[in-house]
Order: C-alpha cells, then structure tokens, then sequence
C-alpha cells in the first residue's frame, strides 16, 4: 500500500514538472523567439587575411587603408566672414510641407533652413508627409520628431535661423483659413525667385507656405559670394540633421556587432531603385513582372512630362552608356578583382531593392558575410523604432466580387429550372494574401492602385530603415554604390553617403566607380567573367584604385554637384592642413594642431599592432597581384562548364 501512494506521489510530481516546463517553453518562444535570428546572423566566417602573429599584412591594409593624398581635406564649415546672429524681429514665418521619400526630406531640410536665412525669416518645423499621411503610425513620433532629434535641430542652428515648433496663434488661425500664400517652387529654384517672388508675399503677410516635392527647392551651385550659404547647408547636413535618439542607438548596436571581432566592413548600395530604373529606361536587366512594373512607371514618367523620351529604350545600350546601375553580381566580380576575399564583411544597405532577394543570389554566393538590417537586429529591436502603432481595418475579402457573386446566385435561383448541363458555380471570394505580393494588381488592371493605408505605413517605415542604413553606411570602413549620379536629377542615397563621407572623413575608402568604363570592361569579357584574363583584373583594380582619389573627385565634381550639393560639399565646407591649391581654404591653426595629434597618435597605435607598411617594395606588391589573380579563379566543380 505505502508503494502504490510512493508511486501515485511520484507521478503527480512528474504531472507538475511536465506542465511546468510546458509553460517554460510557451514563455520563452512568446518572449525570445526573435532572438534566434540574431544568434543565427552573428556566426560570421571570420577573416582569416592576418598572419600568424595577429599583424594585419600588406594585402590586407592596401584594401582598408586611408586615401592618402586626401588626408589633408578636413571638415570646417564654419562662417568665415562676417556673419549676424538672426534676430526673432523679422519679415515673418515660413511654414513647410515636405513630399518624398528619406533622400529628399534630407535634401530639402537643407534648402529651407538656407532660404529662411536668406529671406530672414523664421523657420517653422517642417511637416514630412511621409510620415503625416500614415495613418496609426507612433504617436509618440510625429512628422518631423518622426526621423529626426528636433530639439537637437533647433539648438545647432540658433546662430544661423530662428526656428519655432509652431506658428504664434493669429497666424495658426490664418493657415488653417487658407489666407496665407503657397509656393511650390520648381526644382532648384533660383535665388531670385524667392528674393523677386517670395520675399514680397512674404513681408506683406508675415506667412507664407512652400509644397516641396522634387527634393531641392534652391539651386545646388550658388555664385561664389553665396559660399557662406553653401557652408550653411553642411551644417545644417553634417551636424543638425541627428537622427532621434533610438535610431542612432539601434544603428551604433549594429555597427557594434558588424565589428564585433576586429573586422572592418564595406557598405554597399545597390542603387536599384524603381524611378530611377524606369527614368533610364533599364527595364530589361530584370524578368517577368519586373520589366513590367518598370515599363508601367516609365510610361508614366512620360506622361507627367519627366521623361522626354520613348516608352521603350534599349537597355543594354543605356548600361553600355552607364545610365543603369552595376548590377550585384557585377559589383561582387569587381570587389574580388579588388583582392577582398570571400569573408569580407558587407552591409547592404537600402531599404528598396528592386528584383527582391533574387538578384542577390550571386553576390551572395561570392561573399558569405553579406548581411542586411534583418541580419543584425531582431524584431524586437526593429519593432521598437516604430514606437506604438494602432492596427489599420483588415479587410481580406474582396467583397464587390462577393456581393456580384451572390447577386448573380440569387437571379440563377429565381429563373426556375435550367437546362442541361448547368453553368459552373460562381467565383469564389478572392483574399488579399492570394495576390502575388504588392504587384499583384499587374495583373488584373492596366493602371496601378492608390496605396494603401499599410503601403503609406510601410513607406514611413522606410525613413527608418533607410536612416539606419545611412549611419552604417557613413561609418563604413568601405564604401560601394551600385548607382549613384542616376540622372533623374532628384537627390539619391548613395551621393549623399558619398558627399557625407568626404566631408567627415575624406580619405576614408569611397569608391567613385565609372558606370560607363566598367560596362564597356565587363562587355570585352562576358565569355569569361568568373575567370578573367589577369589584365582584364588589373584594368578593373587601377580604375578603383583611381576612382578613391582626386580622379574620381573630378568626375563627381562634374555629375553630382550640379544635381546636390551634399553630394559634393567641397571646397566650400572643407579646408586644408597644407598650402592651399585653388579654391581650397587654409586650415585654421587649431585644427591643424588638432589633426597633428591625432595623426601621430594614430601613428604609434599603428606601429605597435602591425608590420610597416613598404610601399616602395615593387616586388612584393609584384607577387601580392599573382597571388590575388589566382585567388580570382573561384573554386571550380569538376563537372562545371566555366562558359555555362
């Protein structure tokens, strides 16, 4: 009898532990089940290009290391002329609404805050429409305080623009009556147009409203007495425009995990935009329902009189003329051409990329250390950025279909019998998740539908990504554009990268590739592109190397100055520690001292943790190229035909 109470007890006991960690387990995959991801997406392929004593080798800083010959650019975009502090006594408000996605909010918040100076007017917080139109978006977050730190805004600028949170109440009520004037000013609008057309408005009623939509509301090259307006717009750029607090804190976590073992990292953007594909005519370098959205857009560029040119274009002849972007696959062949091996670290930056994950596929299959936002956070992290939002009307069946279905059920029923054999039943009700992703109006209409209230969340929530990807981009040891200097004559987020990082750091690594030169050397060996001739790898090296240095500062001062000034802030916004050529400004004595420390201090570092640097030794750099050539020729499976 004592056994079989003994054993009832014991059962119980198993009973309890069982319902216990069945309980255990439901709380740990409700609360850590995004952590997986992240556990999963750090188990990098370490480099292994460092030698046996941990001492980074020559192969190994030619591809990190600074650009020399523009170390002595530094960032100094402070007024260097006489220059009055803004008085709260001026000619009235200005009060802004901003249309477009994060490259062009980012663009015209810097045109305003110049043009409110130059009208002497007071800047009210502008309005991003991006963020305003979506509905049940964060409510902690509005508009502006959307993306950006406006009390950090506000402060760093008090020395160039008064800036208010709103308007005073008279002419709140005036706005809202809709008395004040609106402009919406062309895209880089001169300077007298707003001195002849806005500035009188503007004095007479102490209000006026400017609609900015193409991403620049002011020239980007102002005359050479303007040049304090130039510097304005770098400060307003580079040290005003801080993301809000958890954005910058979730994107120094990823660079935190991107470096995690010592490792450097390049950011690369692809570029592969929809506009900017249909602007140039690139349809054909996708397939199926992506050469067609593509065209679906073009025709309505055309329409809308952006595109003055056919419908349909030759794409292989618009690449062969670098108007298309360098596609994933060609990018990879050229970084190998460069000597970085198969585990370089690459972030992959944007928060659109046109052709899905499909047209990765090779880049990711040459470099196994390519990583995304949805790499590096979890959705916990992710999902914090967005802050509370409040779920939007789901609405999963299509109910016209349905109400026309049984309408058409009831007349059958009312006309009595019907003779053999009998019509097959009526179409079933069609659900939103059957559509083939967010293109599957292709299909059924010619036209494409207004968005959606989740089609105008997610484009807010692309601010965010895109702001994430931004820091990560700017920090980057490397970095690559698959297209920059598109030609749509509109701001795009690699120019801005690129323009960030010559201002803040212009010997960092920024490769300036000619999409023109690299189509024309892809196209001498298309036969042979995972196996290319040595000289076919050296051409390709010498025209990067080139592109790090003045060259391809040359060739961006040409193409992307004259579309954005942020993409090119230089000389206005820099200065130099040696004796200045041309247009560059001597470094004040303070900064030349303060780069004096730091360089030396960097120096020492150097010396203790890696070899000397021998640049002058021909034939180990001789060498260091053959060996790189056959690291080129990627492992062949036996049965692999290398031309299939």
């Amino acid at each position: 009898m004592m056994f079989k109470s003994k054993i009832k007890w014991v059962a119980i006991g198993g009973l309890i532990l069982s319902v216990l960690s069945l309980l255990v387990h439901m709380f740990l995959a409700n609360t850590s089940a995004e952590l997986v991801d992240y556990h999963v997406m750090t188990g990098f392929v370490e480099d292994l290009n460092v030698n046996f004593v941990g001492r980074q080798g020559v192969a190994y800083r030619r591809l990190w290391k600074k650009v020399k010959s523009l170390e002595a650019l530094q960032p100094y975009a402070n007024p260097r002329n006489k220059y009055p502090v803004p008085q709260p006594q001026n000619n009235g408000f200005i009060h802004a609404k901003i249309f477009g996605g994060f490259e062009k909010i980012r663009s015209s918040i810097c045109d305003l805050v110049t043009i409110s100076r130059l009208l002497n007017a007071s800047l009210v917080i502008p309005e991003i429409q991006e963020s305003t139109n979506s509905k049940g978006i964060g409510s902690e977050f509005k508009s502006f305080s959307y993306l950006y730190n406006v009390e950090h805004f506000m402060t760093s600028l008090r020395s160039d623009v008064v800036i208010v949170k709103d308007l005073p109440p008279e002419l709140k009520a005036t706005r809202k009556r809709k008395k004040c004037p609106i402009f919406k000013p062309q895209k880089s609008a001169s300077l007298d147009y707003y001195i002849k057309e806005v500035l009188p408005k503007l004095k007479q009623g102490k209000l006026i409203g400017l609609v900015v939509i193409d991403g620049g509301c002011l020239q980007p090259v102002l005359p050479r007495k303007w040049g304090e307006y130039q510097r304005l717009r770098c400060r307003v750029a580079f040290h005003a425009l801080h993301f809000r607090p958890d954005i910058l804190v979730l994107a120094h976590q990823m660079l935190k995990r991107l470096r995690a073992s010592g490792q450097p990292y390049l950011a690369y953007h692809p570029g592969l935009i929809r506009d900017a594909l249909a602007y140039q005519g690139c349809a054909d370098l996708f397939q199926d329902v992506h050469t067609e959205l593509v065209q679906y857009r073009r025709a309505q560029m055309i329409k809308h009189k952006l595109v003055h040119d056919e419908l349909s274009v030759d794409s292989y002849i618009q690449k062969l003329n670098g108007l298309c972007p360098l596609m994933p696959e060609e990018v990879g062949l050229l970084l190998r051409a460069m000597g970085y091996p198969p585990t370089t670290r690459i972030y992959l930056a944007g928060s659109e990329r046109f052709g899905g994950q499909r047209v990765m596929i090779p880049l990711r299959a040459i470099f196994t250390n390519l990583v995304d936002r949805s790499n590096l956070c979890n959705k916990y992290e992710l999902n914090r950025l967005l802050g509370t939002e409040s779920p939007l009307p789901s609405n999963p069946v299509n109910h016209t279909h349905v109400e026309t279905a049984e309408k058409f059920t009831k007349e059958w029923d009312k006309e009595g019998p019907h003779p053999r054999p009998q019509p097959p039943p009526p179409g079933r009700p069609i659900y939103k998740h059957e559509k083939d992703g967010w293109h599957g109006w292709i299909a059924e209409k010619d036209s494409e539908p207004d968005p959606s209230p989740m089609d105008l969340r997610d484009r807010a929530h692309r601010l965010l990504w895109d702001a994430l990807d931004y820091v990560v981009s700017v920090e980057a040891d490397a970095f690559f554009p698959g297209f920059h200097n598109d030609g749509t004559g509109w701001p795009d987020f690699s120019s801005l990268v690129m323009g960030h990082r010559l201002y803040e750091m212009s010997s960092s690594r920024t490769y300036r590739p000619d999409r023109k030169f690299l189509a024309k050397l892809f196209n001498s060996s298309s036969d042979n592109l995972y196996f290319p001739k040595r000289s076919w790898t050296l051409a390709a090296r010498e025209h990067l190397n080139n592109s790090l240095g003045e060259a391809g500062l040359k060739r961006q001062l040409l193409h992307s100055k004259p579309i954005s000034f942020l993409s090119h802030p230089i000389p206005e916004c820099s200065c130099t520690t040696i004796k200045p050529i041309g247009d560059h400004h001597e470094c004040p004595k303070w900064l030349k001292d303060s780069v004096t420390k730091s360089r030396t201090q960097q120096t020492a570092t150097t010396n203790e943790n890696e070899q000397p640097d021998n640049d002058t030794d021909e034939s180990q750099l001789d060498s260091e190229d053959q060996s790189i050539s056959k690291d080129l020729m990627f492992d062949r499976d036996e049965e692999m035909d290398p031309n299939d």
